[in-house]
């Protein structure tokens, strides 16, 4: 999965396509997030259960823990480490979904530049992405080390035709079960694994190179190129 992203749809959007009944705690904001070239370490919103409730917070998109502060923050964990990776040990427990608009990746096709694709779900539905991270709650009040990442699988086909790895994207009943405080981590481990949605639920086709320039953030570049 490459550093790039769309979140532009309001809170509300992504907290329907959750389908969670329960009482959200907002201090994600309620207007459309607008965020269409998105890059570490942008501030996205963020889903985690506290108790009874749904909880959406703006978190920068990276971590690293307190003891590594000399290393590069990361912004993917790999699907297959992250649960036994010492580096993420503290976060691991601290599951949160992440729902995006679409990612975008750069392919060398032969030009003198790479060229980037969009990949987004053929339904426009949000994408409800798997994440971990150190996030604001009860007993939490924001931090400067507060961070999340997105837990990051091999595509496995399909989407791979653009890039080998792709966000660990979850059905809504899936995500529920990934926020739930009552999933063990066992059952976590077992969803993150083996039950991600598959490669023929994405979409993905050419964008105008101006995406690559983190300045530009119209919302033209979500468009299909003919270039």
């Amino acid at each position: 999965m490459c550093g790039r992203l769309s979140q532009y749809r309001g809170i509300h959007d992504f907290v329907a396509t959750l389908s969670i009944p329960n009482t959200l705690i907002n201090y994600a904001g309620d207007q459309p997030f607008e965020l269409y070239n998105a890059a570490p370490p942008a501030q996205l919103a963020l889903f985690h259960q506290e108790g009874q409730f749904l909880r959406a917070d703006r978190v920068r998109w990276g971590w690293r823990p307190r003891w590594a502060m000399d290393h590069s923050a990361l912004i993917n964990a790999r699907v297959d480490r992250v649960a036994h990776d010492p580096f993420f040990r503290a976060i691991w427990p601290h599951r949160a979904i992440t729902a995006i608009d679409n990612w975008f990746e750069w392919i060398d096709e032969g030009g003198p530049k790479k060229q980037p694709y969009l990949i987004r779900r053929k339904d426009r539905a949000p994408i409800l992405c798997a994440a971990i991270g150190q996030y604001p709650h009860a007993e939490h009040e924001p931090d400067e080390h507060d961070g999340f990442v997105f837990i990051s699988a091999d595509s496995k086909g399909g989407v791979v035709d653009i890039h080998d790895w792709q966000p660990v994207a979850l059905n809504p009943e899936l995500a529920r079960e990934w926020l739930n405080p009552a999933t063990s981590e066992k059952r976590a481990e077992q969803i993150m694994l083996l039950q991600w949605e598959p490669p023929e639920v994405f979409e993905w086709f050419k964008v105008d190179r101006a995406i690559g320039n983190l300045r530009n953030q119209q919302s033209g570049l979500i468009n299909p190129s003919d270039r």
